[in-house]
């Protein structure tokens, strides 16, 4: 079972696309891994022989746990299926071993996982009048509940209907939006942020005239070439990893009594997911990127979340957060830390506005582009002064940078 989060214990195999004896080759799609972050493809790690499946379809493994066998030695392996073990947990509420029944219509029947079945078994539905919206039209959990909550014929207790069904109408006047599953470790792991990380919110403004003038000077150029606009996001990215550099305590870990100083810049950027959830998948070594290949690895990172095609390693090994909400036009937002990082800044909206200029002959009003950078540290890693010390090292870089040469 791979690492797909840094706070990711476990992982449910939803799916496998060989059988025991199939021939794999490495990088194939082998099996589909669900957890509370984020719904992937695996792929086979060598090429060989399908030997066993030692976690079924529907059983949750903790990670680093074996979930089948390949043998590489070209041998064909025995086609028959794997006995039941304790390895193979099975579902709540299943006994070891014994895999949910499969519903015996016809069609799409074949291709429903464990969970859809019993999800559907629970509910006494027939999966040839539910739409499927997954992979070749398979029937997921999602399609099952929303099916129900329409129908309106949930046979399950109440709350455990409100907590799963996607849409339950509670009233004329009101209606009961359930958490969908990113949602709920969301809130489960930023409530646990709040209540156990003393947050400090420092601001700074910054002007944004040399990065607009570069953004205008390539704009069109850009956007022709690399298929997606170059928003403010890349250029404040690259200052904050080069004030890392500087300011190493902020690239960090907290750990107990003692901080982890990360050497490499690992940049996990925010993405919403059309309002549904959030992920934050990660920018390795972004430190060590020029601007136009750290906007490429945003925009890849961005795009893949929000079709549901990040891979495994895509949400590993975070070191600092960036949260963009400038697009929606925000003040300020005080950002809450992912732990065990020490650190997150929030980039919202820039707004031309009248700013005072000091000059050699006196004091000037005139038009700029002001942005204001929001960073909530934790006040057990860093005092307040190295993280101010920090976010004037980011503004000065945003200031006075030649961004133009960087493009």
């Amino acid at each position: 079972m791979p690492q797909l989060g840094e706070t990711v214990a476990e992982g449910t195999v939803t799916r496998w696309y060989k059988k025991v004896g199939d021939a794999v080759k490495a990088d194939e799609t082998l099996f589909d891994v669900e957890t509370d972050k984020v719904s992937t493809e695996i792929p086979a790690p060598a090429s060989g022989v399908l030997a066993e499946i030692l976690v079924g379809e529907g059983v949750s493994a903790k990670v680093g746990a074996r979930l089948a066998v390949i043998r590489e030695s070209g041998q064909a392996a025995q086609a028959a299926a794997p006995r039941p073990s304790a390895a193979m947990a099975a579902p709540a509420g299943q006994a070891p071993g014994a895999p949910p029944d499969r519903a015996k219509s016809t069609g799409t029947a074949g291709r429903l996982s464990p969970v859809v079945s019993r999800l559907i078994a629970e509910h006494n539905l027939d999966p040839r009048a539910i739409t499927g919206t997954g992979r070749d039209g398979r029937v997921t959990r999602e399609d099952v509940l929303v099916h129900v909550a329409q129908r309106g014929a949930a046979a399950r207790p109440a709350a455990r209907t409100q907590q799963q069904a996607p849409y339950v109408v509670a009233g004329a006047d009101t209606e009961i939006v359930p958490l969908n599953n990113i949602r709920r470790r969301t809130a489960e792991h930023m409530a646990k942020a709040w209540a156990s990380v003393p947050h400090v919110l420092q601001v700074v403004e910054a002007d944004f005239s040399l990065v607009d003038q570069a953004r205008r000077a390539v704009s069109a150029q850009w956007k022709s070439r690399e298929g997606f606009s170059l928003t403010y996001l890349p250029f404040i990215a690259h200052a904050v990893t080069a004030a890392l550099a500087k300011y190493p305590r902020l690239n960090a870990s907290f750990n107990g009594d003692h901080l982890v100083v990360h050497r490499r810049v690992n940049l996990g950027i925010a993405v919403d997911l059309n309002f549904e959830g959030l992920l934050v998948p990660v920018v390795k070594d972004a430190g060590g990127k020029p601007l136009a290949a750290l906007a490429r690895a945003i925009n890849d990172l961005a795009r893949r979340a929000r079709e549901g095609r990040l891979k495994p390693d895509d949400m590993t090994e975070g070191t600092y957060t960036l949260s963009n909400n400038g697009a929606f036009g925000t003040l300020i937002t005080a950002p809450i830390i992912n732990p065990p990082q020490v650190a997150v800044l929030s980039t919202d909206a820039v707004r031309k506005r009248a700013v005072v200029i000091e000059g050699p002959d006196g004091d000037s009003i005139t038009v700029r582009p002001m942005g204001v950078l929001a960073q909530s540290f934790d006040h057990r890693a860093v005092d307040g002064a190295y993280s101010a010390a920090f976010l004037r090292e980011v503004k000065t870089i945003i200031e006075t940078r030649n961004w133009t040469q960087d493009l």
